[in-house]
């Protein structure tokens, strides 16, 4: 039965969300292509026909996670003017975060593996990384541009950098701790 276009698409937009959710739950090597094919519910011979490797759908993957990431954090700062960056640390450094990495944070679930990519996914995190950080440099005070935007640098690396510690505890209390501390540092 021949698949129509509209369909290919969805089931294409299908793949990259799944990829995106169980390469930050398990993995870039955590998860094959057969086993991602299954579980969105398609053949995986189908894989080739939207995508030349799996490098390719992990280029594909991080850069819609990061994008949708993107889009929350605007969203979340504007919809608090009066304290935007207090709006997205509140939402990012939470038990719900820490413990849902499918859905959350890209770099907080893969930033190490990232490193090791290859360009494409790299390229996708440069690109990210440079919008976050405008974001992030228009919502903390500074004198200077260039003050503004290391304070974000800043901001984001704390960020990152406690959900992955927080997730790395076995210490449900020092895992809180973690995440506290850190949201008092950025008010």
């Amino acid at each position: 039965m021949k698949v129509t276009r509209e369909e290919a698409a969805r089931n294409r937009e299908r793949i990259i969300d799944a990829a995106a959710r169980l390469f930050r739950e398990r993995g870039f090597d955590g998860i094959g292509v057969a086993d991602l094919m299954k579980e969105v519910g398609l053949t995986h011979g189908g894989f080739y026909g939207h995508f030349a490797s799996k490098d390719d759908l992990e280029v594909q993957a991080c850069t819609r996670a990061l994008a949708r990431s993107l889009a929350l954090w605007k969203k979340r700062s504007e919809a608090a003017p009066d304290a935007p960056l207090a709006a997205i640390t509140g939402a990012y450094l939470t038990a719900r975060h820490r413990d849902d990495p499918g859905a959350g944070c890209l770099l907080a679930a893969l930033g190490p593996d990232v490193s090791r990519r290859g360009p494409g996914v790299r390229h996708a995190v440069t690109e990210y990384l440079e919008s976050a950080f405008d974001l992030l440099a228009k919502l903390v005070p500074g004198r200077s541009k260039s003050a503004r935007r290391r304070k974000a640098i800043s901001a984001y690396a704390t960020l990152v950098g406690a959900l992955v510690l927080a997730r790395a505890v076995d210490d449900d209390a020092l895992s809180r701790e973690i995440l506290d501390t850190a949201q008092e540092l950025l008010r």
